[in-house]
């Protein structure tokens, strides 16, 4: 097993040691390493001296734990006890011991290579966190003790026992998780990054806010909230009401049909589904990202819009709304009030027009009715064929005029 010893001036040393090896032969070891002689070296355990003829294993020293090391000149200037460590692996006098470990520039040195949060909250004036923090230390050492320990027994277990088989599987697999987390960490590092969604400043009808571009949403949403601040609640169509079921639901007061937005120096038109949705104030769906050509690009961190014509940067953390970044407080909220997220469906609460999706926010497909027929037998005057017409007025939530302009632009 390994232990560290901690010496007077403050010098770290790690030694391989068997557990049943004697306190004298680990000083001779120590005198290798430091030059001080056996006969000078005062080992101490939890607070409590080590005498030459007993072994570690009967003191309960165990892998990773930590021993110091004083000379028995400077064990008479400072109580034994004032550096040594309690059974629950806290420090008995910790001022001291942190004052000792401040005062050797190496030995910090090497705790922020191999400990950092230890070195900076010794370097702190919290004498209760350095000791939660050494509890907290003293509690990994020991469960990875009992870890080895299982180990050891499973290695020793009979082949014929299944429930052992079962435990040596168990630990194998774990192992070979471990592993790859520990390849992950080394090697792609940004997989355990925050992610942040990406948001571009907009105007809706002149007032500037932050949207959230998401092409897993089939429809752009703003929620009732946002569209009265904006001055749009007023052009609201109730006839487009229904359930959007995504991460729990939200109900759909309506759609608004047409909007202008703006996205850099260049305005757009836009329609938009009205949900009762205090968590998503504005979202840019899909539906629009391919009537206005919208490019993400990732490599440039840039929205490109009609198809280049104008780019605006995705915003940085520091510059979006802490409410929008409060991802555990919003999947709360999201599940308990059912609303949605990025992806639902509408269902349909009134007769015309009918609701009904396949994934995003939500969708309003009039795929029946007169109205439907209606709009159907208006395009088909206008010479495209009725297959590509039906298609058109899906595709664009049977919005007649986004359906017409698809058509013509095909």
């Amino acid at each position: 097993m390994r232990i560290t010893v901690m010496t007077a001036d403050e010098q770290i040393i790690s030694l391989e040691v068997d557990p049943h090896e004697s306190v004298e032969n680990v000083k001779a070891l120590l005198e290798v390493e430091t030059q001080v002689p056996l006969q000078q070296q005062q080992l101490l355990y939890n607070g409590r001296e080590m005498r030459n003829n007993e072994k570690l294993s009967a003191l309960g020293v165990k892998d990773e734990d930590l021993v110091m090391m004083v000379s028995n000149a400077a064990a008479l200037s400072a109580p034994s006890n004032n550096l040594g460590l309690n059974p629950d692996g806290s420090a008995v006098n910790p001022g001291a011991f942190q004052q000792q470990l401040r005062n050797d520039s190496n030995t910090m040195a090497q705790l922020f290579q191999a400990d950092p949060e230890l070195a900076q909250v010794i370097l702190g004036n919290d004498l209760n966190k350095l000791q939660d923090l050494l509890r907290q230390r003293h509690r990994q050492r020991s469960e990875l003790h009992r870890q080895q320990e299982e180990e050891f027994a499973l290695l020793e277990a009979d082949p014929f026992d299944v429930e052992a088989q079962k435990k040596i599987e168990a630990a194998i697999r774990q192992k070979g998780i471990d592993e790859n987390w520990a390849a992950a960490l080394e090697y792609n590092p940004e997989a355990f990054a925050r992610v942040i969604m990406l948001y571009v400043d907009m105007e809706v009808n002149g007032v500037p806010l932050k949207a959230f571009v998401d092409s897993g949403a089939q429809s752009t949403i703003i929620s009732k909230s946002c569209a009265e601040r904006c001055g749009l609640l007023r052009l609201l169509d109730q006839r487009y009401k229904g359930i959007a079921h995504g991460v729990g639901q939200s109900e759909i007061l309506g759609r608004i049909h047409v909007a202008p937005i703006k996205i850099g120096n260049i305005f757009y038109p836009c329609s938009f589904m009205v949900l009762d949705s205090p968590n998503m104030e504005f979202l840019f769906g899909l539906d629009m990202l391919r009537k206005h050509q919208c490019i993400i690009d990732l490599k440039e961190n840039v929205l490109r819009v009609g198809g280049g014509e104008v780019s605006v940067p995705f915003l940085q953390e520091k510059d979006i709304p802490p409410r929008f970044l409060d991802e555990e407080r919003y999947s709360k909220e999201a599940s308990s009030s059912g609303n949605p997220v990025t992806s639902g469906k509408a269902e349909k609460k009134n007769d015309p027009p009918a609701m009904g999706q396949s994934s995003g926010v939500a969708r309003s497909s009039v795929t029946q009715g007169p109205d439907f027929e209606a709009k159907v037998a208006k395009l088909v005057e206008l010479g495209f064929g009725r297959e590509a017409v039906i298609q058109a007025l899906k595709l664009f939530d049977g919005n007649e005029e986004q359906a017409a302009g698809f058509l013509f632009g095909g």
